[in-house]
């Protein structure tokens, strides 16, 4: 077993060098014709990867916040474990996005953490009505947070786009939450260090006027506020919302290649990105994502060590709902940040948020404990590749 994990790997890093190859003598495996660089990721989170997305479609990406240092990457899909899906392949983040939300709605003074919304287990407006989950009510933005309560950020998604107060058009509205997510590392690629990068969607105006030929109106957008419809990201923007928020405000771009002597890194990679968001503001989407692992969405995956995580479940009209997480660990230290997505994974409790919880635990703790281990079989004998 630990040699087909092995070889995985080995793949994985090959795909990841762009190195140039040499077929062996009778047919045999391609070997680079030069040594390996030296790389961020970590052996131990690789091979665990394999395994965990073993007869799964979908990326796991784990980042070091404090640098940016890619320490995982990895993705499975029916036609090989290419890296590609987890920098190029965009989804709608669901639920992980509310983190994103809540932040750029704490910094334009449209929220406070006390600001309450009540939910009698959906939100309706006119003949629009979107479901949401069994929790108490009313509910405060930290509790919003960890029942992930679709009302409260739809209600407070569209009194921003209403507003005529601080905005003089929902246009205006739209163009500003664009450039708070846009600081946020959202819109387009990061830069890594890896060839095949793209970037997900964030709405403006001038998208909205191509898309919806007909006009628009804060409807027409108000899924945009629990992470579907106008608002995509690849699993490397993923992990680097979550290492951003870690770092209560700012990012390193993520990048595979060390720096090292022989190869130093680009100053580019070097140099810290302020999001727009003042820093004091993410104390309570911390705490929020902090309770979400104690007592909410992500109740199974709490430690010995503080977690901080915001689930997701992307709904997939074509089949079983897709599974997402980002998270960060431990909560006022952060050492690692990651993002999970599995497609066809059903809720992000399901699958996406234990599988994160084993990445950390390798990563902080150098090993799986004997009940982590169970679980990791567990899910690696999970099928979800439709």
């Amino acid at each position: 077993m630990k040699k087909r994990y092995f070889v995985a790997f080995a793949i994985l890093i090959l795909n990841l060098s762009h190195l140039a190859a040499r077929p062996l003598g009778g047919g045999g495996v391609a070997v680079p014709s030069k040594p390996l660089p030296a790389l961020t990721t970590r052996p131990l989170l690789q091979q665990l990867a394999a395994r965990l997305l073993k007869g799964k479609q979908g990326s796991i990406v784990a980042l070091n916040p404090k640098n940016g240092e890619v320490v995982c990457l990895a993705s499975n899909a029916p036609n090989g474990n290419s890296y590609l899906p987890a920098i190029a392949k965009a989804y709608e983040p669901g639920s992980t996005f509310k983190t994103a939300q809540a932040l750029a709605m704490l910094a334009e003074g449209l929220i406070t953490p006390d600001t309450e919304i009540a939910c009698e287990g959906f939100f309706l407006d006119g003949n629009i009505r979107v479901g949401c989950h069994g929790h108490r009510s009313p509910l405060n933005l930290t509790e919003a947070l960890a029942q992930s309560c679709n009302t409260w950020f739809i209600s407070n998604f569209m009194a921003m786009l209403g507003d005529d107060f601080l905005y003089e058009s929902p246009e205006e509205a739209v163009n500003t939450w664009n450039a708070y997510m846009r600081s946020m590392g959202l819109g387009g690629p990061l830069g890594i260090d890896l060839q095949g990068e793209k970037g997900g969607l964030v709405a403006n105006t001038n998208y909205l006027t191509r898309r919806y030929k007909d006009g628009w109106t804060p409807k027409t957008i108000l899924w945009t506020a629990m992470g579907m419809g106008d608002i995509t990201m690849t699993p490397l923007q993923m992990a680097n919302l979550a290492a951003t928020i870690a770092n209560r405000g700012f990012f390193y771009k993520p990048h595979i290649n060390r720096d090292t002597p022989q190869s130093p890194l680009p100053n580019k990679y070097k140099v810290k990105h302020q999001t727009t968001i003042p820093s004091e503001l993410y104390a309570p989407v911390v705490e929020g994502m902090r309770m979400a692992v104690e007592h909410g969405t992500c109740h199974a995956i709490k430690a010995p060590y503080p977690i901080c995580g915001k689930t997701g479940t992307i709904e997939n009209k074509g089949g079983r709902d897709h599974s997402a997480f980002i998270g960060f660990a431990p909560a006022d230290e952060p050492k690692v940040a990651i993002a999970v997505y599995i497609e066809h994974g059903g809720f992000g409790a399901d699958l996406a948020a234990p599988v994160a919880a084993l990445i950390m635990e390798t990563y902080l703790k150098g090993k799986l404990s004997a009940s982590s281990e169970a679980k990791a079989r567990k899910i690696e004998n999970t099928r979800t590749m439709m």
